[in-house]
């Protein structure tokens, strides 16, 4: 009885209800009798009762098979996938995501810093920001002592230059070229600094001024079979004793593609050179060395001949020289490991501008040849494991002619001679590198260059050590410290000096242990501040019979970024 008067309730009060409703709206919207609702009644059972069946719980727990261990050494390929076309008219607006901002580049910046021994380092580097039409930028660089290891001022050195740069690019092609100019002072301090007579320093100072051209000529489409660059280099040298060499150099680096696993490469030399002091030399110089390569599923080889000229007389230098060349290169893991050997020769130019670059303390009158390799049989391998450690290494059996060593004058031991042997000079060389890369954070690496010399007719391999190698290491923490240190190794050599009466004296150089160390402090994006320290361990070693090098030397400073 309750059931019924209360359904009977409640489809009273649903027909009143709705029959308002609808009188409202036929008000507010203006319907009028057209819009009239017939008589309906509405009834509501709730006699139905939902009964769910009765769970069942499960308490055991899923097991989970961990992964198998696999190769970690993942390789990722970038492909430009494109999505299909839509073909449906969208009429909504679309809201795009705002393009990320590049981050800022500064592209230029100055250092200063100051140092003991009176040390003034001062560098700038200036360059334009993002372009796809050209680039160009110039740097500038004076680094000065006003005091040196021996006798103060004079063992004064200064290196000064400043170089511009610039390159455009057209379509295909790259121009560019370069331009440079530098001076650099050094003294003649390799005398016994106990003697009753002071040195003027103005007598034993050596000036070089050098002057640097450069133009070139890049192809860079990837879809032409023909690959080149052509270059034009010109250089100039003149010093204190009225030394001038001037060098006019052109250069091809070519390739032409047969097919996608063949290929003809073509490098070619030629050098005119002219050297004045006492006398005037022309010396000239020709190199062409072609080669056919040819890859074959994991293995490549490459034949060819390496033809060169020269017009040196020193030491009845070899004017024509025919080297045949052939390497055999094979990688048994692809991109990870490379094995080759092979056999071939050179002719190497050599130039004043260059030796002074090596060794300032050269005496004048001077006369030069190119370095001929005779024969070279090699072999060596290349590994990159896990794309974190490359190591490479080297040996190689060498013969030369021609090969320069430098030695004390007999007239004058505060100077060097050019020497060569009088024949053949045999090199056994064993060169080793391995490095270790850990992102932009962490980067260690070991070098190590091994030279066994067997001379004809010189006593020692003068001035030219054994063993040298190096221990580097570059820590970036958090973008905000970065340190930067070497330690590396020079063994000892020998040099023959002329004793007051006349007598030869053979002298042992040192053997160099030497660390330095640089740290860089980024206050900012713009401002920081460096500390340099070399020769941590204060030796005032020998690299040259009776030049003693400096001992402790610090410099700081600051660069700015803009």
């Amino acid at each position: 009885m309750k059931n019924k008067f209360k359904k009977a309730s409640l489809a009273l009060v649903l027909c009143v209800g709705y029959s308002f409703l609808n009188n409202a709206s036929a008000q507010t919207t203006g319907w009028g009798e057209g819009a009239k609702l017939e008589d309906a009644e509405v009834v509501v059972e709730k006699d139905r009762k939902i009964e769910l069946p009765r769970a069942s719980r499960n308490y055991q727990k899923f097991t989970v098979v961990p992964p198998e261990p696999g190769d970690r050494n993942v390789r990722y390929r970038f492909t430009d996938y494109k999505l299909p076309a839509q073909d449906i008219d969208l009429q909504m607006k679309v809201l795009t995501i705002k393009q990320d901002e590049l981050m800022k580049l500064y592209g230029n910046y100055i250092k200063a810093g100051l140092g003991n021994y009176g040390t003034l380092y001062l560098k700038g580097y200036f360059h334009n920001k993002r372009s796809d039409v050209a680039s160009y930028g110039a740097d500038v660089s004076h680094i000065t002592s006003a005091r040196g290891p021996v006798d103060k001022g004079n063992s004064a050195v200064t290196n000064s230059a400043i170089n511009v740069h610039g390159e455009t690019y057209l379509q295909g092609l790259t121009v560019g070229g370069r331009l440079g100019y530098g001076r650099d002072k050094y003294h003649f301090y390799g005398y016994n600094p106990i003697r009753e007579v002071a040195v003027d320093k103005d007598t034993i100072s050596q000036v070089f001024n050098r002057v640097n051209a450069e133009g070139y000529l890049q192809n860079h489409n990837s879809g032409a079979p023909l690959l080149y660059k052509a270059g034009l280099n010109v250089n100039y040298l003149n010093d204190r004793y009225d030394m001038r060499e001037t060098n006019i150099a052109l250069s091809l680096d070519s390739e032409y593609g047969i097919d996608e696993v063949s290929g003809i490469k073509v490098l070619a030399d030629l050098s005119l050179l002219s050297h004045k002091d006492s006398t005037t030399v022309s010396r000239s110089f020709f190199k062409l060395h072609p080669t056919y390569e040819r890859q074959i599923n994991s293995l490549r080889i490459s034949v060819g001949a390496n033809i060169a000229h020269t017009a040196d007389t020193v030491n009845d230098a070899r004017k024509f020289n025919v080297y045949p060349t052939v390497r055999v290169g094979v990688e048994p893991i692809k991109d990870n490991l490379l094995i080759y050997a092979g056999i071939g020769g050179d002719l190497q130019r050599v130039s004043l501008y260059g030796l002074t670059q090596e060794n300032p303390f050269l005496a004048p009158n001077v006369r030069v040849a190119d370095l001929n390799k005779g024969l070279e049989v090699y072999g060596g391998m290349q590994a990159n494991i896990a794309n974190f450690v490359h190591l490479t290494g080297r040996v190689a059996y060498q013969n030369f002619r021609n090969m320069y060593f430098y030695n004390n004058s007999a007239s004058d031991s505060t100077k060097f001679d050019l020497v060569y042997d009088d024949g053949v000079t045999n090199v056994f060389n064993l060169y080793a590198e391995a490095v270790f890369n850990y992102s932009d954070e962490l980067r260690v690496g070991l070098k190590a260059d091994y030279n066994k010399y067997s001379t004809a007719s010189l006593e020692k391999a003068f001035h030219r050590p054994e063993l040298m190698g190096s221990v580097f290491a570059t820590y970036n923490f958090y973008d905000k410290i970065l340190f930067n240190s070497e330690l590396y190794y020079i063994g000892s050599s020998f040099g023959r000096i002329t004793s007051p009466d006349g007598t030869p004296v053979l002298r042992e150089t040192d053997t160099i242990v030497d660390l330095n160390l640089k740290a860089d402090y980024r206050f900012s994006n713009r401002f920081t501040t460096f500390l340099m320290v070399n020769n941590l361990f204060g030796q005032k070693y020998e690299r040259f019979v009776n030049y003693p090098n400096k001992s402790l030397n610090l410099i700081g400073g600051v660069s700015y970024s803009f």
